[in-house]
């Protein structure tokens, strides 16, 4: 094994192409006739809003994140450049044309917005205004409401709060109306005539059952039929039956990431460093292997995953993607949702189209270009109804959760701790900045 790289020589590598690099293809045409349909989802936080300038500082967007990040040990991507994209805007018309034909390209047949609603209140809609304004932009879409309140910490935690979520029967009928207009749209998407709709967490929801069945009732009494309405699935909550709803949706990393042990041969370029770091790679096998006892969920995927850029120093990676581990991971739930859906239903999301600070997106960067959407093209145009008579989705063995040493146990207890001390830290610097 050679040396590790110092910190110039990491920044440099990150920003530049690298050995999964991969160029456009413009004279490939989609993938024909695919026998799933690959959904992204798709963060509007591109441009710029007043709250946002208010809470975080004038010209603030989602890049501004991004571009501040840096990376906290060796191997750590970060910064994440965008390439062929640039930083863009993502009110512009432009934009979403940009984006809309790319994703056909490569064979993502349509987005999931994440949808902001607060009793009343839109935020960040731009984009989706826009796409409603502009019929000739080729982009099927649909919503998932992001139902919960906005806070410092991104994380929608009741501390530090931006924008207070505040549910009611009354609201949510009133936000139900307000989608009238969406399903309406030839290009929104449905599963078998009926408007999907994703809803993040119903949970929230003071009666979620009534809240379900009063929706249902309104979009039929206007003429929009029964919607299929779905849950995102969470750490501790994926049974859509209970919500009366009509399936859930695979939002990896943190469904099934708990098991997965920390990084303890980290080699720090910052000492402050109290993050969690696990492998990309175990995060694809526990969610493959977990994929055949969901029998009503869509399976998800997501390219990578590392949110230090949003949280400094303290952030959740899960590092070693690669386009190669990624096309394994997106095989699988293909053949899982073959296997467990028919005709409509077989749908397959992806977390994310354009979730950089994040870390998870599909839209090429300096570092891959277009590798990740390349593998998603390849996926496609390889499936086959035979492969859903494949023995097993993860080969020879099945990933097993590991028993973690009183050791394991100690450093994760120390990490969740000085990362908790810091939040504390930060939200008081907030509050006197605030005076």
């Amino acid at each position: 094994m050679g040396r590790s790289l110092n910190l110039l020589e990491q920044i440099t590598a990150n920003t530049s192409p690298g050995p999964f690099y991969e160029g456009d293809d413009e004279t490939i045409a989609p993938p024909t006739n695919p026998l799933i349909r690959l959904i992204a989802f798709y963060l509007p936080q591109f441009h710029f809003v007043p709250e946002n300038n208010h809470w975080w500082g004038e010209g603030f967007t989602e890049w501004t994140n991004v571009t501040k990040a840096a990376p906290r040990f060796a191997g750590h991507y970060q910064p994440r450049l965008p390439g062929a994209l640039g930083f863009y805007d993502a009110s512009q018309p432009d934009t979403l044309k940009r984006q809309a034909a790319m994703a056909k390209r490569y064979g993502i047949a349509g987005f999931c917005f994440h949808h902001y609603w607060f009793q009343g209140r839109r935020i960040l809609e731009k984009p989706l205004d826009v796409l409603l304004a502009n019929p000739d932009i080729d982009l099927p879409f649909c919503v998932n409401w992001a139902n919960e309140s906005w806070t410092k910490r991104w994380d929608g935690s009741e501390q530090s709060v931006l924008l207070q979520q505040q549910h009611s029967i009354e609201d949510s009928l009133a936000f139900a109306r307000s989608l009238e207009p969406m399903f309406r749209d030839k290009r929104y998407i449905r599963i078998n005539g009926r408007p999907l709709l994703l809803i993040y967490r119903p949970a929230l929801f003071p009666d979620p059952m009534q809240t379900i069945a009063q929706w249902r009732a309104q979009f039929m009494s206007v003429g929009l039929g029964d919607p299929y309405i779905a849950m995102v699935q969470r750490y501790g909550d994926g049974n859509a039956s209970k919500y009366g709803m009509d399936a859930a949706v695979g939002f990896p990393p943190f469904y099934l990431s708990t098991n997965i042990p920390l990084r303890d041969d980290l080699e720090l370029f910052d000492a402050k460093f109290h993050g969690a770091v696990r492998q990309y790679e175990a995060l694809a096998e526990a969610t493959i292997s977990n994929y055949d006892r969901e029998r009503n969920t869509f399976p998800g995927v997501s390219p990578s995953w590392d949110n230090d850029a949003r949280t400094p120093g303290r952030g959740t990676c899960f590092s070693g993607s690669t386009p190669v581990i990624y096309s394994r991971w997106l095989r699988a739930a293909c053949i899982a949702c073959m296997r467990n859906f028919a005709g409509d239903e077989r749908l397959v999301f992806i977390n994310a189209w354009n979730e950089w600070a994040e870390g998870a997106y599909l839209e090429p960067d300096r570092h891959f270009g277009y590798a990740y959407l390349a593998e998603t093209r390849r996926v496609l145009n390889e499936l086959s109804p035979e492969l859903v008579d494949m023995p097993s989705l993860t080969g020879e063995t099945n990933w097993v959760p590991p028993n973690f040493t009183l050791k394991r146990h100690a450093r994760r207890l120390a990490r969740e701790t000085l990362n908790y001390v810091a939040n504390i830290a930060e939200e008081v610097a907030w509050r006197l900045r605030r005076k």
